[in-house]
């Protein structure tokens, strides 16, 4: 006759599967029971279509036209590009975090200085990053990011002053960016565009109608004939 297994007739590893399953079912629950945003989708990165892009439509259209006037010149006269983003929130993903993957889908700031900075509002979590670039952590160290935003933009932001808060945020950061010895823009730059794109743009026309034109000349000359044919082209 059979032996009985040493529980009774279940073998170990029968007991052993069983447990298994129960740990599984049980961890399982506890991390949908007690982290419900691990379910959550993360917020998208939004195009970026502006040095300002209020979300929430806290700021008043002239609010958003000054900071962007102020943003704009300031990348004109020292080639540095800021970005702000005010949104509603960034759950279930920290700030840091979701600024990190903004400043990589967007890269702003001169590629070959590395020199954009993002500031980031997350109005109902009570949020702000400030994340300079790799040329811009000696100008703005984690420390002078902590303190700008603690002193100067939170506490207009406790009186109802958003936009007052990022014009004096973005002014303290602009004096720290220009006291650093970064590369001035080029003369005539607009828009991070040197004044050499017209140039290339008429060296790329020139040498399109070099090869394209003999191949047009050819063909009017065998359809309208010689003398035609050479004034139409």
């Amino acid at each position: 006759m059979p032996q009985p297994g040493p529980m009774g007739g279940v073998s170990a590893q029968a007991l052993a599967k069983g447990l298994t399953r129960l740990l599984l079912a049980v961890l399982a629950w506890v991390i949908l029971s007690l982290s419900p945003a691990w379910a959550q989708a993360l917020v998208p990165v939004p195009p970026l279509t502006a040095r300002v892009m209020d979300q929430t439509g806290t700021l008043a259209a002239a609010d958003v036209a000054a900071l962007e006037q102020q943003l704009q010149t300031f990348e004109q006269q020292r080639g540095t590009q800021i970005v702000v983003l005010v949104l509603t929130s960034t759950a279930p993903e920290d700030i840091a975090d979701f600024t990190q993957r903004l400043g990589d889908a967007w890269k702003i700031g001169r590629r070959e200085v590395g020199d954009g900075l993002l500031l980031v509002v997350a109005l109902n979590d009570r949020r702000l990053r400030i994340a300079p670039a790799k040329s811009l952590e000696g100008a703005v160290p984690d420390l002078a990011a902590r303190r700008i935003i603690d002193q100067v933009i939170a506490p207009a932001f406790r009186q109802g002053d958003v936009a007052g808060g990022l014009r004096a945020g973005l002014s303290h950061l602009q004096a720290r960016i220009e006291g650093e010895a970064l590369p001035l823009p080029e003369a005539g730059a607009q828009g991070g565009k040197s004044s050499g794109a017209a140039e290339v743009d008429w060296l790329n026309l020139a040498v399109l109608l070099l090869v394209v034109l003999p191949s047009v000349a050819g063909v009017l000359r065998r359809v309208l004939g010689q003398r035609w044919g050479s004034l139409g082209t």
